[in-house]
């Protein structure tokens, strides 16, 4: 199980006075984000995209009904406020709570039939998993059902680009870009807070404990915040996500450990803390271990800057309260 969990992770980022007044503007809020977002949908279409792997991809008019293949795409397109129009989802999505009354249609390997019998206008796949997938994807377009492979994101331009690939399909292409200007605007806030940083920590992400000990490196979201808030990834000169002894990872001596498997692994902070090879590392010495969600640093969609939010807070508590 703990494997599989690994492997999906790895392939495998919103009163009282005045009321009344309030919801009145909110529902004129709402009847004109619903006016604009059908207009903007119905200039969009016919739309051509190219999709994750290069292939352009015609999408003739507006999606009414959605599935998506990934816990990625999922939130994206919730973000865009197409939460009603998804009627499928994968078995790994759990966010947001919405998803959890939505038809499921497999894991790794998705259930065509299944996918076909809720006959939706799109289905959003991903190209990490669309060679595997490969004979899928080509009996769903075999059936007539619109297939858009977003691209496998390993930077934050790329979640952007996923953002407005994904919009560009749906007629939402403005609230994508606004939701793009919302994480940019926001990471670079936490970089200029992160500027007060004096003295950067060495910090140990850990992935995946004992006995197959897995770890961050350069070109993954985790490494990049912890660029982003000025603290040194003690893997950093390793490449994706590497295997390290318990030897070899004690002696990287990191200031804080953080941990995200706590979802599976109970009392994941206290197994760290209580490792008898650990007992020197001043990480554990001044029980500086935390656990932050796994989905926030690791998952290429909206929420990625609460990742980079979360890490500066147990990293550096002083300066991002």
């Amino acid at each position: 199980m703990k494997q599989l969990r690994y492997y999906t992770w790895l392939l495998v980022l919103m009163l009282t006075f005045g009321l009344l007044a309030a919801c009145g503007n909110q529902e004129t809020d709402k009847s004109t984000y619903s006016s604009n977002a059908k207009q903007e949908a119905t200039a969009a279409f016919p739309v051509t995209v190219k999709d994750g792997l290069g292939e352009e991809v015609t999408i003739q008019s507006e999606p009414k009904k959605i599935v998506s293949l990934i816990p990625s795409n999922t939130e994206i397109a919730y973000e865009l406020g197409l939460g009603e129009k998804i009627v499928g989802v994968s078995d790994f999505d759990n966010y947001p709570e919405d998803v959890k009354n939505k038809e499921k249609i497999g894991g790794m390997e998705f259930n065509v039939e299944k996918i076909i019998s809720l006959k939706p206008d799109l289905v959003l796949a991903h190209a990490s998993s669309a060679h595997n997938s490969r004979d899928g994807l080509q009996q769903l377009k075999d059936a007539g059902i619109t297939v858009l492979v977003v691209n496998d994101a390993k930077t934050f331009d790329d979640v952007y680009h996923s953002i407005q690939l994904i919009g560009q399909a749906t007629g939402t292409t403005k609230k994508a870009d606004q939701i793009v200007n919302q994480m940019k605007s926001k990471l670079e806030a936490i970089k200029e807070k992160a500027k007060n940083v004096k003295n950067p920590v060495k910090v140990w992400v850990e992935v995946q404990p004992a006995p197959q000990i897995y770890t961050a490196g350069k070109g993954t979201f985790i490494n990049d915040m912890l660029q982003a808030i000025s603290a040194e990834n003690v893997a950093g000169d390793q490449e994706g996500w590497p295997m390290f002894t318990e030897e070899k990872a004690v002696a990287l001596n990191p200031d804080v450990i953080v941990v995200t498997y706590g979802d599976y692994v109970k009392d994941a902070v206290k197994q760290v803390m209580a490792r008898p090879a650990w007992k020197d590392v001043s990480a554990v010495k001044n029980q500086r271990v935390y656990e932050v969600n796994s989905d926030l640093v690791t998952r290429s969609g909206p929420r990625l800057v609460e990742g980079v939010e979360e890490l500066a807070k147990v990293i550096y508590p002083e300066i991002f309260k």
